[in-house]
């Protein structure tokens, strides 16, 4: 590209967008990319304060800004999201569904490592829902080296950083432990809770068994859930470490492989998630029950999602986990 005065520009090629903005009335590419220039432009160009612009020069070894948003879009845009029109060299990828957004973050902050290059998301692994902007991508300048969006895609490699993983259908079996509860003198206050979470996800209790505190009991209501075939089950009281506090032992005799009994999160630090086989055992402490956002509300999405989570994703939380 070359720059020139305005006055001169008749007949060439615009090769950037040029910006409208009106207070609270207009911001817009009032001139398109491709453009070409006509002399009844020239007065409004002036308007918009540009004495010179920059038309189109061939060169070989430079990408226009829109062309590079493009290949930051190719190397991003993984499965259930959608990508807006280049606008003013940028390009914004949306939800296509309710789900959970997962970006590759060390790929990602590599990509911002290049000189020039803007990648900017959400959070990762948080959930969304459909049509939610996750990210925004652009490079800095106006053209921008091939090479460097060719170092960039090798750095990206060959799937793309970021995508939705949707929501799954799960059979919910729910545990609620307490000799309280068991045996009728206080009323159940735990599972209303549960069921207003699942329902966000769409998901229901379809099958309820009480416990008293004992391992035995806990452990058999579990078992029994499992063979009803309940494809996640909760467990509900007991999580403490008061004597009276069986459920983790209960989760563990089941033979169920413990990922972790305890999280650097707070609400919700005595969290703990089992795998049977494939079937996710959860047992929330009470403060589920009583406190708007714990650890619980971090993890649910992600299960639902049908994501196998290891302890690295818990040990990592800590760094935000101040709810």
């Amino acid at each position: 590209m070359k720059e020139i005065r305005v006055h001169e520009a008749v007949g060439q090629i615009l090769c950037h967008d040029i910006t409208q903005i009106i207070r609270g009335v207009v911001k817009d590419a009032k001139f398109r990319k491709g453009h070409v220039i006509t002399a009844e432009d020239i007065p409004e160009l002036l308007k918009l304060g540009k004495e010179n612009i920059f038309v189109w020069e061939n060169d070989e070894t430079k990408l226009h800004e829109n062309d590079a948003a493009e290949i930051l879009r190719e190397i991003t845009q993984g499965e259930n999201l959608s990508a807006t029109e280049v606008k003013e060299g940028k390009i914004e990828l949306k939800a296509t569904c309710d789900g959970v957004f997962h970006v590759d973050a060390d790929k990602l902050n590599a990509l911002n490592e290049v000189e020039e290059i803007c990648i900017a998301t959400l959070q990762n692994k948080i959930p969304v829902r459909k049509n939610k902007s996750v990210a925004g991508m652009r490079v800095i300048p106006l053209v921008i080296d091939k090479n460097k969006m060719e170092r960039v895609k090798k750095i990206a490699g060959e799937v793309p950083l970021m995508k939705i993983a949707p929501y799954k259908k799960f059979k919910v079996g729910l545990v609620v432990t307490g000799s309280e509860i068991f045996h009728e003198r206080i009323e159940d206050t735990f599972t209303p809770v549960i069921e207003a979470k699942l329902k966000t996800f769409g998901l229901q209790v379809g099958e309820r068994r009480i416990s008293d505190d004992s391992k035995e009991m806990t452990s058999e209501k579990i078992s029994e859930l499992l063979n009803l075939g309940m494809e996640m089950i909760l467990c509900t009281g007991g999580m403490s470490v008061d004597p009276d506090d069986r459920t983790p032992a209960a989760i563990t005799s089941t033979g169920a492989q413990v990922v972790t009994y305890g999280v650097p999160v707070l609400p919700g630090a005595m969290f703990m998630l089992a795998y049977k086989g494939d079937v996710p055992i959860m047992g929330l402490p009470g403060c589920v029950m009583f406190c708007s956002k714990t650890v619980f509300d971090l993890i649910l999405p992600r299960i639902v999602t049908g994501e196998k989570l290891i302890r690295k994703d818990f040990t990592t939380l800590g760094v935000g986990g101040l709810l």
